[in-house]
């Protein structure tokens, strides 16, 4: 079966009535994944964090019913969990899987095989087909989580854009937002250097040594 046909249609059903074992292991990927690139953000490289309060606030203070969307641009693969290792905390966000997000992945790159599929969904990310559209599943799961107060974040160029070139951003934020009973808190962040970090070429391995700009809360 080809990447672009494989089916996305049994995951749902697991993300939305995860079985019982389902807490323990997620807890653990959630932890595992957040605190390694907390040292790799954070230890190992060097980081430089604007208005990080605006997120911890958000985090924190805001209503259980008031959803959170966090918008950002794509420039490597350690993105997303490299954002959130660089700006939370460790046990009190990165090991809370109640706090961390929802994110959408590519579903023909992160959910190729049921190994990788249980991994990314105990991660808390979204199986998404490119180029599906707005009424996907995908979508109207991210929606789901919002009604409930969830924090979802977005990669709204829908790609890693491996030429930081302007392109054209994908409408679905403004569907989520659209689609909140409540309107949701929404903070977008930009960031600088990830790709030196997970370089988007061969070889494809973890630097040190490099420099990481994050701000937050640019509006």
């Amino acid at each position: 079966m080809s990447n672009n046909n494989i089916s996305t249609d049994w995951m749902f059903p697991i993300l939305r009535q995860p079985p019982q074992y389902w807490k323990p292991f997620s807890t653990l990927t959630l932890s595992s994944v957040g605190l390694i690139s907390k040292v790799l953000i954070g230890a190992l490289n060097t980081r430089k964090i604007f208005n990080k309060d605006k997120l911890i606030a958000a985090l924190d203070g805001r209503p259980k019913n008031v959803p959170l969307i966090t918008v950002s641009n794509h420039h490597s693969c350690v993105d997303d969990p490299g954002l959130w290792g660089a700006m939370l905390k460790g046990w009190r966000h990165l090991c809370d899987r109640k706090v961390m997000r929802w994110s959408l992945a590519a579903h023909d790159i992160c959910f190729t095989n049921k190994i990788h599929s249980y991994f990314f969904m105990m991660g808390k990310c979204i199986p998404v087909v490119r180029g599906a559209g707005v009424e996907q599943e995908a979508i109207k799961f991210c929606s789901e989580k919002l009604c409930e107060g969830q924090w979802v974040h977005v990669f709204p160029e829908g790609l890693v854009n491996m030429t930081q070139e302007p392109m054209r951003i994908k409408w679905g934020v403004g569907k989520l937002v659209w689609d909140s009973p409540i309107e949701p808190i929404v903070i977008p962040l930009w960031h600088v250097g990830m790709e030196k970090i997970l370089p988007n070429t061969p070889p494809y391995r973890p630097r040190t040594g490099q420099k990481v700009t994050i701000l937050t809360d640019l509006i």
